[in-house]
């Protein structure tokens, strides 16, 4: 996973995310109405990004410290415009997680352990920095993400299974909970822009010639017969600590 290419990708399109994450703003409200709480002292935000979750949050639960990580630095004004009571950490958060002595009583992340190389190892340094009954609650996608893609490119992320994360978790105390939701767009073209504006996909069209442009607009019309279409897959998980 090149962790550098994802950065740049998101610290690019930080000011078109908001007006094309339809996807990411339905999945942080279903996050949040999740929680089994609405009072934390302490919350660690992963992959805050331009705040579309740290928003529902502040709404939603009361807390008395909150941090706010993201791999882009730029996202920290975003986050300064939502709250002064948010405290902003730009780093890459394997490395946090491994390094910090800090425990949370929430740690919420939407759309973003999909980038997670070993989840298994990330989970558990995710669970050691959570207080007993405290709750870790993220989003992120099935291998139904952006099928479309992967039909027409055979590009995609390596995305598990609901069943995958259900035999990871079978020894904690989890809910898991799955939803398809699918993006008409009016051509292809309009599908790169949408992916390029999100930043969210493995697929980089920068440089394609026009021949590869009419190889992905030809591939699109054998898979849909009327308007081009992007599948989106969340999961969404939640564990509390014994």
């Amino acid at each position: 996973m090149n962790k550098n290419l994802i950065q740049k990708r998101f610290a690019k399109n930080l000011n078109t995310y908001n007006d094309n994450a339809k996807i990411q703003k339905i999945m942080a409200e279903k996050l949040v109405s999740l929680s089994d709480r609405k009072d934390y002292d302490s919350i660690l935000e992963i992959g805050c990004g331009t705040g579309l979750l740290t928003e529902k949050v502040l709404k939603s639960f009361t807390f008395n410290t909150y941090t706010a990580n993201d791999i882009v630095a730029d996202c920290k004004e975003y986050i300064d415009k939502l709250s002064d009571r948010i405290n902003f950490v730009h780093a890459d958060i394997e490395e946090i997680i491994r390094k910090s002595t800090h425990k949370y009583d929430l740690i919420i992340s939407n759309a973003t352990f999909q980038w997670i190389e070993n989840f298994e190892e990330f989970l558990l340094s995710l669970l050691s920095k959570l207080n007993p009954g405290g709750t870790l609650l993220f989003s992120t996608f099935g291998p139904e993400n952006f099928r479309e893609i992967f039909y027409i490119t055979g590009k995609t992320l390596t995305y598990k299974s609901c069943d995958e994360y259900k035999s990871i978790l079978d020894n904690f105390n989890h809910y898991i909970e799955e939803e398809t939701h699918v993006l008409a767009f009016k051509s292809a073209k309009d599908v790169l822009k949408h992916l390029k504006y999100t930043g969210v996909n493995a697929l980089d069209s920068n440089g394609w010639t026009k021949a590869d442009m009419l190889k992905f607009e030809a591939g699109y019309s054998t898979i849909c017969s009327t308007s081009p279409t992007l599948t989106y897959n969340p999961l969404y998980i939640r564990i509390i600590k014994k």
